[in-house]
């Protein structure tokens, strides 16, 4: 009986993943042939790179590029600073009301980003961050999400390093980054790969705030170059997106193995 549950749960997990995957699949065969034979699945057809060569003739992807490798690391120095403070707070300093502010971070949480657009935009229009990196970016410095992970991290380094620090003279700050910083590397880890996927993958609200290609990331100029005004290309629209999702895919590639240890060590399922 339990070999026949198992055998029926790796069969439903492999037509997820197929599922799931198809997709993907389907943009990759799209990208090397012309529309028809993608379309009508021609196995036999031949392999081309012409539409990676029009795709990225349509459009200043490298700007995009930049723009969006400047975007997730505005994003995720900010979120590294926010969220380890505040983590660090919640997690070790007593100060009055620490709970109910804790469950206060927490309900941002049960907020969807889409609900503060509005707000955002208004934010950001006021700081005259419009159409810049750092106005796409400062919403989301601060994240629930994080600062709850680096509290848990944080509440589990032994209570012994901590004051073994506080006896050789460290303040906050030194017992933070010599201490507390380095045991959390793992959770850093895994928190960075959500985060930069994320970003990296983000639509809406860059869409909103940007206006020009020097800020555009590639979600954005993809959308632009796919619109139907544009002419709608199956073949060359899948290169460009090949094009646009290949650095997360080429980095989980490469690093899949640290990914899945940093995701185990930090407890996140």
């Amino acid at each position: 009986m339990k070999t026949l549950t198992r055998n029926i749960e790796a069969l439903g997990a492999l037509l997820l993943a197929i599922i799931w995957i198809s997709p993907l699949v389907f943009a990759f065969w799209a990208a090397f042939h012309t529309t028809s034979d993608a379309v009508n699945f021609n196995i036999t057809s031949p392999w081309t790179l012409d539409n990676f060569r029009t795709a990225w003739a349509g459009a200043p992807w490298l700007k995009y590029f930049l723009n969006t490798f400047l975007l997730v690391t505005v994003i995720l120095i900010g979120q590294f600073i926010v969220t380890t403070l505040a983590g660090f707070a919640f997690a070790q300093v007593q100060f009055p009301g620490r709970d109910f502010v804790f469950i206060l971070v927490l309900m941002q949480l049960f907020i969807l980003p889409e609900v503060l657009i509005v707000e955002n935009y208004a934010m950001v229009s006021r700081l005259g961050l419009f159409d810049t990196i750092l106005g796409v970016g400062m919403p989301y410095m601060a994240s629930a999400f994080g600062i709850f992970l680096m509290r848990q991290a944080f509440k589990g380094v032994p209570i012994e390093l901590h004051e073994a620090a506080r006896v050789e003279g460290c303040g906050w700050v030194g017992i933070l980054w010599r201490v507390y910083v380095p045991l959390a590397r793992p959770t850093y880890l895994a928190y960075a790969l959500v985060s930069v996927s994320t970003h990296w993958n983000n639509f809406l609200w860059p869409l909103i705030v940007t206006n020009s290609p020097d800020t555009r990331p590639l979600t954005v100029g993809l959308s632009i170059f796919g619109a139907p005004e544009n002419g709608v290309d199956i073949s060359v629209i899948s290169a460009a997106t090949m094009m646009s999702v290949a650095p997360l895919l080429i980095a989980f590639l490469i690093f899949q193995r640290q990914f899945v240890q940093a995701f185990l060590r930090s407890g996140i399922k």
